[in-house]
């Protein structure tokens, strides 16, 4: 039986993802009006870069990162709780998990909050503390989502949840190599 285990929170993931669109959308359009980037496909940092822009970004970052928190911290305690009736993943696990995605929120308040030209070393560490958290957050939540399964998820769920970790795994290699 599927029950709700926190209610009034399903709005945070949606918000998470609305707001952190807007977050990337925004100060593009505001870059762009102002004649500080090329419009065609600029790096997400450099659309922070001047002001105003800069403020806009480091402000909407910062409140994704602090959504991305506790989506991640909802996340871990819907899975604890699943977790009571029916163990399928260590405790453990779960934690080390949610740590593992805390940090890549800290690292993208410190992509936020140090722009790319001004405090470039802190920037990238940032940046790859971000990335690199976020792949392995996502891996270690479809490796929980198979073991979870079929009770607390369906097959087609693990299967395109472990298709974005690929996805960003692959993605990864790219961005920090360059």
């Amino acid at each position: 039986m599927r029950c709700c285990f926190m209610p009034g929170v399903a709005f945070v993931p949606a918000l998470l993802v609305a707001w952190s669109s807007a977050a990337f959308i925004v100060p593009y359009v505001v870059a762009v009006v102002a004649g500080h980037i090329d419009p065609f496909v600029p790096y997400i940092s450099d659309t922070g870069t001047k002001p105003p822009e800069s403020g806009i970004f480091c402000f909407m970052i910062n409140i994704s990162s602090i959504l991305g928190a506790a989506t991640m911290c909802i996340r871990s305690v819907v899975i604890e709780k699943q977790n009571e009736s029916s163990r399928f993943v260590s405790s453990t696990c779960n934690v080390l998990s949610l740590c593992i995605g805390l940090l890549g929120c800290v690292g993208m308040a410190i992509v936020a909050s140090f722009q790319e030209l001004t405090v470039t070393s802190v920037h990238d560490v940032g940046a790859l503390v971000a990335f690199g958290s976020g792949v392995v957050y996502i891996t270690l939540q479809s490796i929980i989502s198979y073991k979870s399964c079929p009770r607390w998820n369906t097959h087609l769920m693990c299967h395109i949840r472990m298709a974005i970790s690929l996805t960003s795994c692959i993605a990864v290699i790219p961005s920090i190599l360059y």
